[in-house]
């Protein structure tokens, strides 16, 4: 079993404003931006059903910004050895290891949140954690606010992801270290708008997870993150097969699975490639 050191958290580099602009084939043929692009992968299924997949990940920890752990809705009942044996070697090789907290749009009460996350620190020694099903209301900022400052409390530096799929209230980018702030299909991503407030925030801080995409269209997605400020990425040629977003088995989440074209889209946001 690999040794499981924490990986220090790496340093914000400034990155550029950049204003709102309308996005899909708009956006081709404008004046290209300096934009360090990365992967946040948002679960991957199960390590025995999913080798591979997790290999991969291993090898291409360099174009990495996060991987998130779901072992079970969560983490689990107990732990569970082949989670921690591929955490391990991801984090090793240098990638960030997210929990996985499903808030459930704020159903799930503040003690099941923090239950979740001790038992990913204590089983899996995570970096961090995915809030998936955040909220995206001003009503609902408070009690997320309070839960993600236990979680500070309980991993200094924790890297904090929250899981929208859409642009919250403004006032969420302040208590996280990640926004997502797409999370569908290439159908919509093509012709999505950013909110103009993210044009006060350097892209570092959103992420887009887009399922759908043909290999053909890799390069106008890129151009549609790079518009809208999203320097963490997550596209697929996988789709939506109605899954609850589980990641027990293979087939209806379209996150189970790396892309078709992994070592494609690798290759043109590896280290050293800009967008």
């Amino acid at each position: 079993m690999p040794h499981l050191g924490r990986t220090p958290r790496p340093g914000r580099t400034p990155l550029p404003v950049r204003g709102p602009h309308p996005t899909g084939t708009a956006a081709v043929g404008a004046p290209r931006t300096p934009l360090r692009v990365g992967f946040g992968v948002p679960g991957t299924a199960h390590p025995l059903l999913a080798a591979a997949e997790w290999a991969e990940l291993t090898r291409s920890c360099g174009s990495l910004h996060w991987v998130v752990l779901n072992v079970a809705g969560g983490p689990g009942d107990r732990p569970d050895p082949h989670c921690l044996d591929a955490a391990g070697r991801l984090r090793n090789a240098g990638a960030r290891v997210l929990g996985h907290l499903d808030v459930a749009y704020g159903a799930r009460s503040f003690g099941e949140l923090v239950s979740d996350a001790h038992r990913y620190l204590d089983w899996y020694l995570v970096d961090g954690f995915f809030l998936a099903r955040c909220p995206t209301e001003r009503t609902a900022l408070p009690e997320v606010r309070r839960t993600v400052t236990t979680l500070r409390a309980l991993l200094d530096r924790a890297h904090v992801v929250f899981g929208h799929g859409s642009h919250p209230y403004p006032g969420y980018v302040e208590s996280a270290d990640q926004l997502v702030t797409f999370r569908g299909p290439w159908s919509d991503y093509r012709w999505s708008q950013v909110a103009e407030w993210t044009a006060d925030y350097p892209p570092e801080r959103f992420c887009h997870l887009v399922h759908g995409v043909p290999r053909g269209h890799l390069d106008e997605a890129l151009r549609v993150a790079r518009w809208q400020g999203a320097s963490t990425i997550y596209f697929t040629d996988r789709t939506d097969g109605g899954g609850s977003g589980g990641s027990c088995g293979l087939g209806g989440d379209p996150w189970e699975a790396l892309p078709g074209y992994w070592d494609d889209i690798v290759s043109r946001i590896g280290p050293g490639v800009s967008e």
